[in-house]
């Protein structure tokens, strides 16, 4: 099988594509993947600054459009040649401490453009990359919220709820090309879109946790940095837990 041949020798370059990279949780997931020898591609909706190091790109990119998404792959294999991981953070909260009767379905449906369709498409295209060398890590950042679900927070729970399902999807899909396709659900992690967040909403997820505690940045790099190792080889279609005790399934 092709998944059991991958790199049987050294892996001669990783190519990672973080989305959402430009601050917050992909922001340290990239620092982790360049840290470790990886050549980092940012995508994000806010212009990176580049020119620290020559391992480290950006490209303006939409993830709800198509277009963006493919022109920003576009750009990385133009510069690097190859797509070997691609981990995507880019997501929003959408309305939070409201109740599903008051819910705009306008702000619903932002939360599944941004969360559901560009999980889809940041998988599609990858796949398309790494199916050309029948290798890849595919992770995407889901969250605790799609098992359990919040409380005024329907529309990111479910939508994250969806990201999951994707995940378990796609992972079967590939189960024998040498690409796995996983998720990671994180309790609560202090970035900025968890700190813009009311209070009150903030405290009641935290009080889940058993640890009592919020995750932080480099715990969310770290396990990251195994999932989409060459080594991670075995795991696929699964989605890892990161919530302090909290995860009940």
């Amino acid at each position: 099988m092709a998944a059991n041949k991958m790199f049987e020798g050294q892996v001669p370059l990783q190519v990672a594509i973080v989305t959402g990279g430009a601050q917050g949780l992909g922001g340290a997931i990239a620092a982790m993947l360049q840290r470790n020898g990886a050549k980092v591609m940012v995508f994000d909706m806010k212009p990176v600054v580049e020119g620290a190091s020559p391992e480290l790109s950006s490209c303006v990119v939409d993830v709800r459009d198509e277009e963006s998404v493919v022109a920003g792959f576009k750009k990385t294999v133009e510069l690097w040649g190859r797509v070997d991981i691609m981990v995507n953070c880019a997501g929003i909260v959408g309305p939070h401490s409201a109740t599903a009767d008051i819910v705009d379905v306008a702000e619903f449906d932002k939360v599944y453009q941004v969360n559901v369709r560009g999980s889809f498409l940041m998988t599609k295209h990858s796949l398309v990359e790494m199916k050309k060398r029948n290798y890849g890590r595919i992770l995407l950042i889901a969250s605790i919220a799609g098992k359990e679900g919040n409380a005024g927070m329907c529309a990111y729970s479910s939508s994250k709820a969806a990201v999951i399902g994707l995940v378990k999807s796609v992972g079967k899909e590939n189960a024998e090309s040498g690409i796995t396709v996983n998720a990671l659900a994180p309790a609560v992690v202090m970035t900025p879109m968890v700190e813009a967040m009311d209070p009150a909403q903030v405290k009641y997820m935290t009080d889940k946790i058993p640890m009592k505690r919020c995750c932080s940045l480099d715990e969310v790099a770290s396990i990251t940095q195994f999932i989409v190792s060459q080594e991670a080889s075995f795991n696929t279609g699964v989605c890892f837990d990161l919530t302090g005790g909290r995860a009940t399934y």
